[in-house]
Order: structure tokens, then sequence, then C-alpha cells
């Protein structure tokens, strides 16, 4: 150790520490179990309540996401969940019925367990609906009036829902919310649940008063949206069936009536006339009258004269009436008509279509448009599938165009699960990650380490063997210098003199005059592919200045083998 000095000492001790520090990182690395998500986006108060059931069972878990993932073994994911399942855990940020496992009833007042109940039921109806595909999380508000003693009104419960999506509810999901929430509430309306996002946007609002769910603007809106997307669906799924699967495109613009109209008409009709009753009334009458033929003078007027005593005419007059009325029932039609908001008013449909290709023989692709003919035939079956209706001022316009080109888009396959000797993706990747670190050891032991504690060695080797072969060159001792110069060449690997040749051995020594003074030495450690052939020429000069000494050394170390 005393000959490698102190500079590769160090060396050898910082190769030795970085080969332990990189099996340790190698064991924790392969002795690490492979981490699996357990629960992510976690209230604080459930992650804490998660963390303290694993470490109470001893189980590895990292905390990742801001302290709102915790992630297990992925062998331990499983049992886990039923553990956390059986104590009540994630509790979602909201209290449930299991508010009262822990209640002492005996001096809890009537109002305490009112808000209890209140609390419990809007916890539950918040795991609920956060539990719905696209709600991340809901947060439900109740309003149960108490009916007082001697109130004669009845106040109607409502509810208030907040919901955190990952996407977009449709009017359908909307309401399907709503429904939920009025069967879990007691003589609760649908109509008087109101449903929020978190940016604050009204989803469904409440409805007093038997309100038309249809007039709410959101709803209208929906309405024609979903006529929209049902006709632009209809178009091109028609025209694709001739056409070819994405060289159709169609957009749809729906005007829709926003208001309620009643409409009462009555219609008469003459040629429906019917007799309803006729009445017959006939009348006679007749009449006598005399008439005197003489004219009245004073002397008839005169006392004893005779009154009648003029000529008199009797003349007689019969009439005769007859009267008949019929009365007539008219056809009469009374028609009350209400169209309610949302009607389609007015339609406007815009198709663009491509072109034909044609493929020649040394596989170019032409473009040609299509003709009139087929633009008109396209022309009528959309407007036979969207129910066209010219009177009320329906557009259909359909262009030729070439479209852009582009990739044919297949349907990507679903990537099945694949097990090899019942093992799963998981652990077959797991099982080459450690292969292939221990590859890399293995790699780093034989072409880093193998080869730089070697060359350390050989250094200090070498310089040793110069200063035993100086040493005997001055000594005028041949054997050591021989000896001396095969451990240069061969690095640990020489071999002992033969016994009984010694320094003061039956070998004659060098001639005076041919010793030579001990060289000075050099520092090899920066001298790598030189080392060996300057140790053989060391040898060579010797054996050819002294052959008869040199092969007699040579024949005793061959008979001292033997």
């Amino acid at each position: 150790m005393k000959n490698l000095g102190l500079t590769r000492l160090v060396l050898i001790a910082g190769v030795t520490l970085s080969v332990i520090v990189f099996f340790v990182f190698l064991a924790s690395r392969v002795a690490k179990p492979d981490m699996a998500l357990l629960y992510k986006e976690l209230a604080p108060a459930d992650a804490a309540n998660i963390v303290a059931m694993l470490e109470s069972r001893e189980i590895p878990y990292e905390i990742r996401g801001n302290g709102g993932e915790i992630y297990v073994p992925r062998d331990q994911v499983a049992r886990q969940r039923m553990a956390a399942a059986e104590e009540g855990l994630p509790l979602g940020g909201s209290v449930g019925y299991e508010i009262f496992d822990k209640t002492d009833s005996l001096g809890t007042t009537n109002f305490v367990q009112n808000v209890n109940l209140l609390r419990a039921l809007e916890g539950e109806l918040s795991r609920t609906i956060g539990s719905l595909d696209r709600v991340d999380a809901a947060r439900v508000h109740l309003v149960l009036p108490k009916r007082e003693v001697f109130q004669r009104e009845d106040r109607q419960p409502s509810a208030s829902i907040v919901l955190k999506m990952r996407g977009n509810l449709g009017r359908d999901r909307v309401s399907a919310i709503q429904n939920l929430v009025a069967a879990a509430v007691p003589n609760l309306d649908p109509g008087r649940v109101s449903v929020v996002d978190s940016r604050g946007n009204l989803l469904s609002r409440s409805l007093d008063g038997g309100e038309d769910p249809l007039s709410a603007p959101s709803a209208l809106q929906e309405l024609r949206l979903g006529h929209e997307r049902r006709i632009k669906h209809a178009v091109e799924s028609l025209l694709e069936q001739t056409i070819g699967a994405g060289r159709v495109r169609a957009e749809v613009a729906v005007e829709i009536q926003h208001d309620r109209v009643t409409t009462q008409s009555e219609t008469y009709d003459p040629d429906g006339q019917v007799v309803r009753s006729t009445q017959l009334r006939e009348e006679t009458s007749s009449t006598n009258e005399g008439n005197a033929q003489d004219a009245v003078t004073v002397a008839n007027n005169l006392p004893g004269q005779d009154i009648g005593a003029g000529a008199t005419e009797q003349t007689s007059n019969k009439e005769s009436v007859t009267e008949e009325t019929t009365n007539f029932e008219i056809s009469q039609q009374v028609r009350t008509e209400v169209r309610e908001a949302g009607v389609i008013e007015r339609l406007s449909v815009a198709v663009l279509v491509d072109g034909n290709y044609r493929t020649d023989a040394e596989g170019n692709r032409t473009y040609e448009p299509r003709t009139e003919d087929e633009l008109e035939e396209l022309g009528r079956l959309v407007r036979s599938a969207v129910g066209y209706n010219e009177e009320r001022g329906d557009t259909v316009e359909i262009s030729n165009l070439r479209f852009a080109d582009v990739d044919a888009v297949f349907e990507e396959p679903v990537a099945e699960e694949f097990e090899v000797a019942g093992l799963g993706k998981a652990e077959l990747i797991r099982i080459g990650e450690t292969a292939a670190l221990g590859l890399i050891a293995l790699l780093v032991m034989l072409l880093v380490v193998r080869p730089m504690l070697s060359r350390i060695l050989a250094t200090g080797n070498m310089d040793a063997a110069d200063d035993s072969l100086a040493l005997a060159g001055a000594s005028g001792n041949i054997n050591a210098a021989l000896a001396a110069a095969g451990r240069q060449a061969e690095g640990n690997l020489s071999l002992p003199p033969p016994s009984g040749q010694g320094g003061d051995g039956g070998m004659p020594a060098l001639p005076a005059a041919e010793q030579r003074p001990p060289s000075p030495t050099i520092d090899l450690s920066h001298v790598e592919g030189r080392v060996k052939e300057s140790s053989l020429k060391k040898i060579a000069e010797i054996v050819e200045k002294h052959p008869e000494e040199a092969v007699a050394i040579l024949r005793n170390w061959l008979y001292q083998d033997r």
C-alpha cells in the first residue's frame, strides 16, 4: 500500500465509494415497490384521515399533487380501498348519515337533531351527485320550511345545487339531477331546484307559479342546439352513404319561436245549413158594413123625422193570412290553437360535398367536380330529410368544392390488457427495469471499475519495479535485475528468483564498467500504453549484453519448476 502513493489511494477510495453508492441505489430501486394511485383530488380532511389509516396499518405511501393524491403499492390498492370504505372514507368533504353514529342522543336538543338531519341529507345528496359522470364535486343546499302552529299557508321546499364539472352537462342530465334531488326531499318539485356550475353559469333555474320550463332562455337555447345537431347528423349520415365518409360537411341554422301564442277562431259553413224548426200560422177574418144612400141634411135631423128613413147598402169583407217560419242551423267551428315556444319558424341548411377522384394507370389522382344533375339529386334528398317547408322560408344550399387533402383517420383499436405467464403489464415493466439495472451494474464493473483498478495497481507496481531494477543494476546482480524487470512486464505476476541465488549467489556479478548508475525515476501515472513496451526493452538489453548469464538463469528456473 505504501508503494501506491496518496493519489492512487484516494482514487481507489473514490472508485470504491462510487461502486457502493451505485449498488445501494440499485438495491433501493429494486426493493422500492411499484406505487399506484389510491385516491385523487381529496379534501384535506379526507387526505389526513386516509394517511392516518395507512400509518396505523404500516402501509408505505406517497403524497403527491399538493396533498390531494395518495399512492400506495400497486398490490395494496384494492385492499386499502376496501379498508377505507369500511371506515367510511373518503367523506368527500361533506357529512352524511354517519353524523348520527357518534352523537349522544340524550344530550342533544331537538334543534340540533334537525340541523344534523339537514346536514346529513345535504351531504348524502352531494356524494350521490358527485359520483355521476362528468361531475367532480357537488354541493347541495336545501330549504325545508317548518310549518308553524295555526299557520294556514304551507310553504314549499326548494333546493340549490353547485356543480364542479369535467365538461358540459346537457339539458337531460341537468333535468336528471333535478329529479334526483326532488325525489329525495319530501314535497319538493323538480321545478324548484336551481342548478349552477362552479363558474356561476345558470344551468337550470327554479320555476315558481307554474312557469313553463321551455320559457327559460337556456332551455330554448338547448332546444335549438338539439334541433341543429339532429338535422346535421341526419344530413351527413344520409349523404355519406353515397359520397363517402368524411367527404360531407353540413351546417344547420334553426330559428325557433320564443313566445307562446294562443289563437281562437270561429268558422261558419253556409252550405252546411240544416232545418232546425218550422212554424206555420193561419189567420182568417170577415166584416159586414152598411152605407146610407141619401145625403145627410138638416131635415133629417129635425125632431119627428124618421132617422132610418133613407136607403142603406150592406158590404161584407173576408181576409185570410197564412204565415210559415222556418229556422235553419248553420255549421259552426270554434278552434283554439296554442303554439308553444320552441316551434321551428325557419330552417337554413348548407351542405358542402367533395367531388370525384379518378386514378390513372400511373397512380395519379385527378379531381373532377360533380355535375349539376348530381347536385340537384342530392338537394332533393336533403330537402326530404330535413322536412323542407317553402311556405315558412326554409333554404337548402348544396355546393361542390374540393376538400383539403388530409390523411385518412382510422379508428384506433382498443388496447387490450395482456399477460405473460400470469404477469401483467406493470409487473413485466418492473422486471425489465430490474434486469436493465443489473446489466448496467455488470457493465460498469467490467468496463469501468475493473480497468480503473488494474491501471492504478499496475502503475504502482511499475514504479516499484523501476526502483528494484535500478538497485539491482547498481549491485551487479543480474538475477535481481531480471526478476525486477519480469515483475515490471507482467504486473503482479512475477516469477520468484531461484533458490540459492540471492544477491551473493553463484552467478557472477556484472563487470563494474558495465554497471549502470541508477536512472532517474519517471512518474508513470500518466503513461498508459508504453509501460509494457519499455519494460520489454529493458529485459532485451540485459539479455543481449549478458546472454550466457540469462540462459543459465532461465535454465535454473525451468529445472526448479520441475
